[in-house]
This record gives structure tokens, C-alpha cells and sequence, in this order.
């Protein structure tokens, strides 16, 4: 199969799905942060493709599993804004996915690496 017909959609789409709890939390680990607040240091994170339609039930199952608790505040700009921070738990599974995503990334960079240097010698041998 040639890379113009490779199809990577729905590996990208995975790879989203599995990071975006991570960045969230992680966010949050920071500070203290209101849905649209969280939606535009999101928008930042090209690849990741957090939308309104998704970051909001996202939130409202880490409300649910306990990572996150969730407070009203009156805003002077306009309606109430929900804000979010991390729970002990919520705490807990940052650090625990941070220590997670640093082993996983070392691990995928050698083995990609160790690719890099294998098609690079493809290269060399049809030259």
C-alpha cells in the first residue's frame, strides 16, 4: 500500500480519544479552569480536536469517576461559569498517566526511531 492511499483517519481519531482525558487533567493539575477557558488552551493543541461537543461530557464522566469536582461562580461579564479542579483522585491519575505517557513516548520513540533508521537504509540501498 502507497502512503497517497494510506488512510490514517481513524488511528488519528484514536489517539485523540486517548490523549484528551490526559490533557485535561493536566490542565487542570495548573489551575482551577471554566469549560470555554479549558476549550481554548485546548484549541491551542493542533491534532487534538477538542470541541464544545466533546470536552463537556468528557468532563461530566471525570465528574462522575471523581478526578474532577465542579463549583458555580457568578461571572461580571455574564452568566455563571462552572469551573473545574482536580480531586485527590483526580490528582492521582495525573501524576500516575504523566509518569504513563513518559515511559510510553521513550518507548515509541526508540522503536520509531529504530523505523527512521531502517527506511533511511532502504533509502541508501535503492539509491
Amino acid at each position: 500500500m502507497t502512503s497517497d492511499r494510506l488512510d490514517i483517519g481513524g488511528w488519528k481519531a484514536q489517539l485523540r480519544k486517548g490523549a484528551a482525558e490526559f490533557a485535561v487533567l493536566s490542565l487542570l493539575a495548573r489551575k482551577e479552569m471554566y469549560g470555554i477557558e479549558l476549550l481554548d488552551a485546548l484549541s491551542g493543541a493542533q491534532g487534538l480536536g477538542i470541541s464544545d461537543g466533546t470536552i463537556y461530557p468528557l468532563l461530566k464522566r471525570l465528574q462522575l469517576e471523581g478526578r474532577i469536582h465542579a463549583r458555580w461562580q457568578p461571572s461580571v461579564t455574564g452568566p455563571p461559569r462552572k469551573y473545574y479542579n482536580l480531586t485527590a483522585e483526580g490528582k492521582l491519575a495525573v501524576s500516575a498517566m504523566s509518569q504513563a505517557w513518559i515511559e510510553f513516548r521513550s518507548q515509541l520513540d526508540r522503536l520509531a526511531g529504530q523505523a527512521g533508521e531502517l527506511n533511511a537504509s532502504d533509502r541508501d540501498l535503492s539509491s
